[in-house]
């Protein structure tokens, strides 16, 4: 997502690089390109509208530092102007009451709302280490009550023993009861949806909310509908009153509209983003690391958490160490790649690094970068561990068999090993230019 509002953006201040000094008249200019650019992604006009006002009254007026060049200091002021956009802040769920804190789901079938219930309680369990009960209340669409029973049982997290047939009200005052007997701190209802919004579904979910008085009604939005998911959302914030927002399909091809406008409408802010089908594809929406994306400033911070979170410290400090050694063989790269497969599709990883998004959208449709290091991975995999550990055996003989066990060919083989060998070279200038000083400068920035 934010893929091509992010290209238009930064074509718009490639042009101001050149500039001397921040005019009105290149203020302007810049201005207009950056309203059609937002209009494209589906932004509402309104809040277009109001971001561009703020964004030139600012740019005209800024003292522009000697250290910064005027394309600088005005991609500094939309980056600012585009982080209160959307909501300032990361919003944890407000969990500060006595439990058991209900969070209600509410949303149009098809946004992903179940999932996402299900996604919540294993953030909630494994993050926050609470006690969830999930709770089906979405008697209406068929298999919807055993869709989160099989969820609840992935994530280990309890589900509400719901029965087809029950009435929506009874099954939140019994889930209710059974959440205060069973000590949970947290209960988390998935609400019926509906292909539209209409006034049996607001009234009944306007009278269970009445009977649990949640701490969250979270409206799921899809973030592939754009403008129709913020109508919906406005609508339901008008008539049960919204506490926060979650995007789901955040991973996709969509312009982004929905997650720029969300929020300057609804006053709703988001607070997670769905950023795949997996149960552990759920993200906490941070405003400053999205507009860091869009304006091509890359995401270091998400980076690194996921890093935090996927891999192994020590087999990564152990690594590290082997790498910028002399014995750092295709058993150690084997395992390097490992660790990258843990932390996600290899696209989304290198989008969050400054600078790499002009690159990756030259590549996009002609090379598919998972697939490459499925390729050689096969490659790795095909050789014995005797050879991973002393490459330099690879004879004609031994490369046109791994060529056919992993089902490439010879000159497949001698390319890999050619950039083999000058990752080990590019490693040994590391360790002689002192990669202590670069990690210490790196944790400085963190």
């Amino acid at each position: 997502m934010f893929d091509s509002l992010s290209e238009k953006l930064e074509l718009t201040f490639r042009r101001l690089r050149g500039v001397g000094k921040l005019s009105e008249d290149n203020i302007q200019e810049a201005v207009r390109e950056i309203r059609l650019s937002l209009l494209d992604a589906d932004v509402n006009y309104g809040v277009v509208k109001q971001f561009l006002e703020k964004v030139s009254a600012r740019a005209v007026g800024a003292e522009v530092a000697r250290s910064v060049t005027p394309g600088q200091q005005f991609v500094r002021v939309c980056h600012d102007e585009m982080v209160a956009l959307l909501g300032a802040g990361a919003h944890e769920l407000n969990l500060a009451v006595r439990p058991p804190a209900v969070i209600l789901m509410a949303g149009l079938q098809g946004s992903g709302k179940t999932t996402t219930a299900a996604k919540i309680g294993r953030h909630l369990k494994e993050k926050l280490r609470k006690r969830v009960l999930l709770v089906p209340a979405d008697i209406y669409r068929p298999a919807a009550v055993d869709q989160l029973k099989k969820l609840g049982e992935t994530v280990g997290v309890d589900v509400f023993d719901t029965k087809p047939g029950d009435d929506p009200l009874r099954i939140a005052e019994a889930a209710m009861k059974q959440a205060r007997d069973g000590v949970y701190d947290v209960v988390i209802v998935d609400t019926a949806g509906r292909t539209q919004v209409d006034e049996a579904m607001m009234r009944e979910i306007a009278d269970i909310r009445r009977i649990l008085s949640p701490v969250e009604v979270l409206f799921v939005a899809d973030a592939m509908t754009g403008q129709e998911a913020v109508n919906v959302s406005k609508e339901f914030h008008e008539r049960i009153g919204l506490t926060g927002v979650v995007l789901t399909k955040m991973d996709g091809d969509a312009r982004g509209g929905a997650a720029l406008s969300i929020n300057a409408v609804t006053g709703a802010p988001v607070k997670f983003v769905g950023v795949g089908e997996k149960t552990d594809q759920l993200e906490l929406f941070h405003p400053e690391r999205i507009a860091g994306r869009i304006l091509g400033m890359g995401d270091i911070l998400s980076l690194v958490e996921k890093a935090q979170e996927k891999v192994d410290t020590d087999k990564a400090v152990k690594l590290q160490k082997q790498m910028l050694s002399d014995r750092f063989n295709l058993e150690d790269f084997l395992a390097q790649m490992k660790m990258m497969k843990q932390m996600g599709p290899m696209e989304s990883l290198l989008g969050m690094l400054p600078g790499v998004g002009g690159a990756l959208k030259q590549v996009k449709g002609k090379v598919d970068l998972d697939r490459e290091l499925r390729r050689i991975e096969a490659i790795v995999q095909s050789m014995t561990r005797a050879e991973r550990l002393n490459p330099e055996v690879l004879d004609a003989s031994r490369r046109r068999r791994i060529a056919a066990g992993s089902g490439t060919r010879v000159q497949d083989i001698n390319q890999f090993m050619k950039q083999y060998l000058e990752m080990k070279k590019m490693m040994k200038r590391l360790k002689t230019m002192g990669l202590g000083s670069l990690m210490k400068g790196l944790k400085g920035i963190g």
